[in-house]
């Protein structure tokens, strides 16, 4: 288990704009019962009594783990009540897709009309509001692998130097995505909780080894000191960058996969050396946004053999139809 809060780029959803999971929950009941059965559920009751992270908690100077923003941020959802800021839940919906109270009217409004009646039109503006106003939605890989590890891998060098934190997980998109935080089961009206395509698990596993280098490298930009987190880090950036290369061998047909191994070899990693950590990672991120514009995943099959197994995906998908 891991406590940090997000990282440079994830989203940090604003409290004032949170609605909360059961204003979600109102129509996705399928998707609400799935992420019950999540440790991301779980961390709101179980976190504050875990006796690591109180001990990590102390080190850091934190008295109170569900009222002090070193540990919320990551760890819960925050809903403004009031003056005051108050965690309402553990990690949940707008912590992926967006603090809703903005969008969340618009996303299911149907443009005013009944769903039969909606012109495809309609609806492509629908969703184009709704985006504009901070919905992440399910087609934003990269926004979302960002938040992932935003949190999954630790921006905060104190908490690991000081604290004992944890670098961060031993995190990859697809057996992460695809395990017991999977909720698809929207389009099949509960019926079935639909994994991913063929096509979509090869976009994530390129898009998160990708979003995993760019966060290594602005971590390692980020040290001072040569103490466990820049060590840490490093490791993340070279492992990222070795796994890059050989997808680049893997799928020769996208070239920008070759483009992000030179960024990510373009800067040492080491110490005092941020501008050119930063323009790399930039560099990463610029090609990241490129490839999912232009990919859809069809064209990468020579990354199969891979992409994690079910086998290796994390805690236990939920049964479809399973909600009383």
């Amino acid at each position: 288990m891991i406590f940090g809060f997000a990282a440079e780029g994830g989203v940090t959803p604003d409290a004032t704009k949170i609605v909360g999971p059961n204003a979600c929950a109102e129509c996705h009941k399928q998707e609400a019962e799935a992420w019950k059965g999540t440790h991301h559920f779980k961390t709101f009751r179980e976190m504050p009594r875990n006796t690591q992270a109180n001990e990590i908690a102390e080190k850091m100077g934190v008295r109170r783990i569900k009222s002090e923003s070193l540990c919320l941020n990551c760890h819960f959802t925050v809903q403004q009540k009031d003056d005051k800021e108050e965690p309402v839940a553990g990690i949940s919906c707008e912590s992926c897709h967006g603090a809703g109270r903005e969008w969340i009217k618009v996303h299911s409004g149907f443009s005013g009309k009944k769903e039969q009646t909606e012109t495809k039109a309609e609806e492509e503006a629908r969703w184009k509001l709704a985006e504009s106003k901070g919905m992440i939605r399910t087609h934003s890989i990269y926004q979302l692998a960002k938040n992932c590890y935003g949190c999954h891998v630790v921006p905060e060098e104190d908490l690991v130097n000081k604290g004992g934190h944890r670098a961060g997980s031993d995190f990859e998109l697809v057996s992460w995505s695809q395990g017991e935080v999977r909720h698809n089961t929207w389009y099949s009206k509960g019926k079935d909780n639909v994994p991913a395509s063929a096509e979509r698990k090869r976009m994530l596993y390129l898009v998160g080894l990708g979003v995993e280098l760019e966060t290594a490298l602005r971590a390692v930009g980020k040290a001072t000191a040569r103490k466990p987190y820049a060590f840490e880090m490093a490791k993340r950036a070279d492992a990222a960058r070795k796994q890059l290369a050989a997808a680049a061998k893997a799928a020769p047909n996208v070239p920008e996969i070759a483009k992000l191994v030179e960024f990510a070899n373009s800067a040492g990693l080491k110490l005092n050396n941020e501008g050119s950590l930063t323009a790399a990672a930039d560099g990463v991120s610029k090609l990241l946004v490129s490839i999912t514009e232009k990919y859809d995943g069809s064209t990468m099959a020579g990354l199969d053999s891979m992409i994690p197994g079910p086998d290796k995906f994390k805690g236990t998908v939920r049964a479809a139809g399973a909600a009383k």
